[in-house]
């Protein structure tokens, strides 16, 4: 929480914009000090604003603001460096999102592991009049995460990623293995 830091000086204290006349009443001196003490913390975070703006810098209660800002939604069980990298992250995701590429890439940052994301290469147009589609007729997505152990990932949060980087017309199906199991398949 940002408030009265006791002892911040302040960077431009009251006092001295005061006009000549009156620097020399001790009276004013002391009442406008207590200006100081209450805009030393605002000129200090206006200062450093560009460090609010920058998940690597940015204080951790700020982190949550931040996130919703560049549109995620954070997870309670990251870290405050995993919350500071998938938020540096959250711009070149939502410009890949949609593609195999972006729903990859948003699986491996939330859920981490090898992602590998395939689909049918189904559409509803052809080339040429009355022909063959390619793939099969109906789009479907099949993305398959392996990970060391495949019991903690949380699979509703995996699903909410994987539906919200994907093309919304899209299905999918979301595999959980286990790098043991992967090894089989």
């Amino acid at each position: 929480m940002r408030g009265i830091v006791p002892g911040l000086a302040s960077a431009a204290p009251v006092a001295q914009q005061l006009p000549a006349v009156y620097q020399e009443d001790d009276f004013l001196q002391r009442f406008v000090v207590a200006f100081d003490e209450a805009l030393a913390p605002i000129f200090a975070t206006l200062d450093g604003l560009d460090a609010y703006v920058d998940p690597a810098l940015a204080p951790p209660d700020f982190l949550l603001w931040l996130a919703e800002w560049v549109g995620i939604e954070v997870d309670e069980s990251w870290s405050d460096e995993r919350r500071r990298e998938i938020i540096a992250g959250a711009a070149a995701l939502h410009r890949r999102r949609g593609t195999l590429a972006g729903v990859a890439a948003a699986v491996r940052l939330s859920i981490g592991g090898q992602v590998e994301v395939t689909d049918t290469g189904g559409s509803v147009w052809s080339a040429a009049t009355g022909g063959d589609l390619p793939g099969t007729a109906r789009s479907h997505l099949t993305v398959r995460v392996v990970v060391p152990d495949a019991g903690a990932v949380d699979r509703r949060r995996a699903e909410a990623v994987v539906s919200g980087v994907k093309p919304a017309h899209v299905p999918h199906t979301l595999e959980i293995v286990e790098a043991s199991h992967a090894d089989l398949s």
